[in-house]
C-alpha cells in the first residue's frame, strides 16, 4: 500500500472508533432513560391510584375540577 492509502486507512479506523465510543455512550444513556422512565410511569400510576381511591372516598369534586376562589 502507498502512503496516501495508509493515511486515508488511518484516518477511516479512527473514525469508526470515535463512532464506536459514542454509540456506546448513547447506548448507556438510553438504559439509564429507559430505567427512568420505567420508574417514573410507576409513580404516576401509583399516583393515579391514589387519587382515585381518594376521590372514591371523599366523593368530593376532584381539585382540577374546582373554580378557583376568585371566581
Amino acid at each position: 500500500m502507498d502512503k496516501q492509502t495508509l493515511e486515508r486507512t488511518e484516518r477511516l479506523e479512527e473514525a469508526v472508533a470515535h463512532l464506536t465510543r459514542i454509540a456506546d455512550d448513547l447506548s448507556g444513556i438510553v438504559a439509564r432513560q429507559e430505567g427512568e422512565i420505567t420508574r417514573l410511569s410507576r409513580k404516576i400510576g401509583m399516583l393515579m391510584e391514589r387519587e382515585a381511591e381518594r376521590e372514591a372516598e371523599g366523593g368530593t369534586i376532584p381539585l382540577a375540577d374546582q373554580r378557583p376562589p376568585h371566581w
